[in-house]
């Protein structure tokens, strides 16, 4: 398929952005609008300075990595590296090729052209003008631009919600938090836009997330208790302060509570009388920069976020490893499925029970992180993820 060459109106491009990474804020994209708050460490500048020397190694390409390629509204930074680099989180190799002409390392946006130039047993990406006939790869991977027009670093659709759905309790605090006492017109259940009553004390905030029940997130290998996965409700934003009313002149009480008033505006089930109230947290701005995690890693999946059983491609998983065990946003892990009982039957007179190796089948990413828990998104994995299943440095 061939596609006329964007003209190029910015040089700056992300090539840390391309190895799937970049720059994302919480959940909305407005963030972007500074990209100069992001950081280049030095150790990455120093990685692509010395890479820029020489460029990199032919055998590091993907296979029929383009000559050229004219980036699209649609892509993602994860789907355009992993066209040029066989293991696309290793960003600074593939800043190095083009170290001259990054200005902004965080921001690359539609129309702007990669050519890969070859000398040798080396290669390098440069920005170029673009010929007639540039070929545009398929399949192409849903995305969205972000609002200065740069592309996102993977779907913002996939994770957005979960920067603040997936909340980890260090204990079951949630016992002590701000409760719905009542309900609008005495219904079992209410949805967006409609009201809930509540009390407890709410120090000072306006806006809160409500969640369900608690559920203990077990480790399976040492059974101890990780944390405390609260199940989402949605959103609710108080409407009225919790006051008193004079008693009807018929009971013997001076006064009565009148309990806070809250509409309920967003949801993702529906609020009822004993759901607990956390104030919503400020947003942050998250730098999620693809890489290695920086000393070997070796856990297990917790469970799989929601209901489920079983999970595949652009699903979410928690982890039995958090920021005490080094794992930090970005970290990008490798799935293994564990090997398979067997029996050597070749040996005449014997039988010989035996356990395959593991074989490595699909790509985690960190996106949120707890002391002793992390979630990550399931790039992309050959058979269904379970609870058990092992993950390590890839």
């Amino acid at each position: 398929m061939s596609i006329r060459p964007s003209r190029i109106g910015r040089r700056s491009f992300n090539l840390l952005a391309l190895s799937a990474g970049g720059t994302l804020m919480g959940a909305v994209a407005s963030a972007w609008a500074q990209p100069s708050r992001m950081p280049v460490y030095p150790q990455w500048r120093e990685t692509a300075q010395r890479v820029a020397q020489a460029g990199v190694p032919l055998e590091e390409l993907a296979p029929n990595a383009p000559d050229e390629y004219t980036v699209q509204r649609g892509d993602t930074l994860w789907g355009i590296s992993s066209i040029y680099l066989k293991r696309p989180w290793r960003w600074p190799e593939l800043w190095g090729m083009n170290l001259d002409q990054i200005r902004n390392p965080h921001l690359i946006f539609p129309g702007q052209v990669l050519v890969l130039e070859k000398l040798g047993d080396r290669a390098r990406l440069t920005v170029g003008q673009g010929i007639p006939g540039t070929v545009r790869l398929s399949p192409r991977v849903r995305s969205e631009t972000l609002d200065n027009g740069a592309i996102a670093a993977i779907p913002l659709h996939l994770i957005g919600p979960f920067l603040t759905e997936a909340v980890v309790f260090d204990t079951n605090e949630l016992d002590k938090a701000p409760r719905v006492v009542a309900t609008q017109e005495g219904r079992v259940m209410v949805s967006r836009g409609e009201t809930a009553y509540v009390r407890g004390d709410l120090g000072g905030a306006r806006d809160f997330r409500l969640f369900r029940e608690l559920k203990p997130l077990v480790d399976p290998v040492s059974r101890e208790i990780l944390g405390y996965e609260g199940r989402y409700v949605g959103t609710a934003e108080m409407v009225a302060a919790e006051g008193t009313m004079a008693a009807p002149t018929s009971t013997k009480t001076g006064a009565v509570v009148v309990p806070a008033t809250f509409k309920v505006t967003s949801n993702r089930l529906e609020a009822g009388v004993g759901d607990r109230l956390s104030p919503v947290p400020q947003q942050e701005l998250v730098a999620y920069v693809p890489r290695a995690p920086a000393k070997p890693v070796d856990g297990r999946i917790v469970s799989i976020y929601g209901d489920g059983l079983k999970a595949g491609q652009n699903q979410v998983v928690s982890l039995n490893r958090g920021s005490r065990d080094g794992l930090e946003r970005g970290h990008v892990l490798a799935l293994w499925r564990a090997g398979a009982d067997a029996v050597d039957s070749t040996t005449p007179g014997q039988r010989t029970p035996m356990r395959l190796p593991d074989e490595r089948h699909g790509l985690l990413f960190v996106f949120r992180t707890f002391e002793r828990v992390s979630y990550a998104l399931i790039l992309n994995v050959q058979d269904p993820v379970q609870a058990g299943d092992r993950f390590t440095q890839p």
